[in-house]
């Protein structure tokens, strides 16, 4: 099933309501450090919340006004399988990097429209998607074939 299809319905059955204001502290989400290396060298560190559940992933980074700069979240799916996304009730525009299991990126979808039902899809088969606020992949010029440095990734 669709991972779109799969948060739909998580939202049905959860009556709707996954704001983070009803969500204690950060919601759930364990914290890491994760690394993007650049094929040029160069290494980008961020603090990122883990989505792993299903609960986590159609939660998201829905109805956050903000989000740090070296901020960012991780999505980490069971296996590498065609990821759909979107924006609905997302507040901040993001870059969404999709990455395969090797921790190499293998597609960007750079600023994303906030509240968007557009459907974002992974170029390939993706173990993971990392959020970062809108704009940092160009900023730090991180690119198709720069891997992410993390325990997720073999």
């Amino acid at each position: 099933m669709p991972r779109i299809l799969l948060a739909l319905l998580m939202l049905l059955f959860a009556g709707g309501d996954v704001s983070a204001q009803s969500m204690p502290g950060n919601g759930g989400f364990e914290r890491s450090a994760l690394i993007i290396e650049t094929v040029d060298g160069r290494q980008h560190r961020f603090t990122i919340e883990l989505a792993v559940t299903p609960e986590q992933q159609a939660r998201g980074l829905m109805y956050r006004e903000r989000m740090d700069g070296d901020a960012g979240m991780l999505f980490v799916y069971d296996r590498p399988e065609r990821i759909s996304m979107w924006m609905k009730n997302t507040i901040i525009p993001l870059d969404m990097i999709f990455v395969d299991a090797a921790g190499r990126i293998i597609g960007i979808e750079e600023r994303t429209i906030p509240f968007s039902t557009q459907t974002i899809e992974s170029p390939g088969r993706a173990l993971a998607v990392l959020e970062l606020n809108a704009g940092t992949a160009s900023r730090l010029n991180i690119q198709r074939g720069d891997r992410l440095v993390h325990q997720a990734f073999r």
